[in-house]
């Protein structure tokens, strides 16, 4: 993804289409290929390396896996090195696009055997196409219906072996069935900044970009914790050097770039300080409902969810209750607001 240094976009703006934009060519070239070249998440990897050991040795597929966290954390990378290491064909789909049980029987059928099907989004699956997938899963078979009326009848598809690969940002939205048919379940978190650091350092190797260590040492810092993000941001700091810097991106060069996308010294965009700013100046704090939120700043109520909240939450802005999103005195602090003077508000249900 590319922005033009003389009419960026915001913060809010490149953050959020980084993590929903498809992926192009100069950003497929930076994905790692095998476990060697993947930095962080160590417990996820080294299971799946266990994982692939194991099936191996057994020359067998691999078992189901279930991926979760926030986007752009590298679930779809994943599923391509576990592809290269076991030496099989990744099939890549999206439970939005899988509609109806037709939909899922052509991609099932298609594989062949040991190919791993990756599914993203795989709690949007409609639930009367994910009955299919149990039989699927567990016997390698799935029955489908021909025709209609007094000439409907069933007929059993046998399915060679393969793995599912799931990947969801919402857990909680997958049924229990589903969750209970794959063998390994691991939530993927967000980067520390070291680790962060050396992809930034891996990817202006790869674009043949000019660094500084400080430099990308302010990418990283200012990349919320998420790979793509930084990688995006690798870009944005390379075209603002070229054109208003010597061509490097020194500490100073990606500050001033980073400050141009309103993304501050925290990681912070615009968005998430609106949305403090509101729960602090209209609803003391809180407790106050995603979707009163999501109104009162003009967006919609599932973009806070997938993108800034999760970032703000694992940072210790916010606190999710039962009550409702509550402000934590670190958030208190970057409204700048004093808790003692904020306004009124009313308790609002999740």
């Amino acid at each position: 993804m590319s922005f033009s240094p003389e009419d960026p976009p915001t913060g809010t703006e490149f953050i959020e289409q980084t993590l929903s934009a498809p992926e192009n060519a100069e950003e497929s070239k930076l994905r790692p290929l095998c476990f060697d070249d993947f930095a962080g998440q160590d417990k996820t990897l080294e299971r799946l390396k266990v994982m692939v050991g194991a099936a191996r040795d057994r020359e067998e597929p691999l078992n189901h896996i279930l991926l979760s966290g926030p986007p752009g954390l590298g679930k779809t990378t994943r599923s391509l090195i576990l592809g290269n290491e076991m030496g099989t064909k990744v099939n890549i789909t999206s439970g939005p696009v899988i509609d109806k049980p037709a939909d899922l029987a052509g991609l099932l059928t298609n594989l062949q055997e040991g190919d791993i099907l990756f599914i993203d989004e795989i709690h949007r699956i409609p639930k009367n196409v994910e009955e299919y997938l149990y039989s699927a899963m567990e016997d390698f078979r799935i029955d489908i219906m021909i025709d209609q009326g007094p000439n409907a009848r069933s007929v059993r598809l046998n399915l060679p072996r393969f793995t599912l690969l799931g990947a969801t940002t919402r857990m909680g939205l997958l049924t229990a069935p589903l969750r209970s048919r794959f063998t390994l379940q691991s939530r993927l978190n967000y980067y520390d900044h070291a680790t962060l650091q050396g992809i930034v350092e891996r990817t202006c190797g790869i674009l043949n970009v000019k660094f500084e260590t400080a430099g990308a040492s302010e990418i990283a810092r200012r990349a919320r914790g998420t790979p793509r993000i930084a990688n995006n941001l690798v870009n944005f700091c390379r075209d603002y050097a070229q054109q208003r810097g010597k061509g490097t991106i020194t500490k100073d060069s990606a500050a001033a770039a980073l400050e141009l996308l309103e993304i501050d010294s925290r990681g912070l965009d615009e968005m998430d300080k609106q949305m403090m700013r509101v729960m602090a100046e209209n609803y003391r704090g809180g407790p106050v409902g995603l979707g009163t939120v999501a109104v009162a700043v003009g967006e919609e109520a599932h973009t806070l969810e997938e993108v800034h909240e999760p970032f703000l939450i694992q940072e210790g802005y916010l606190q999710r209750t039962a009550q409702g999103r509550v402000l934590t005195e670190k958030g208190w602090h970057v409204t700048g607001i004093d808790p003692s003077k904020g306004s009124g508000g009313q308790t609002e249900l999740l």
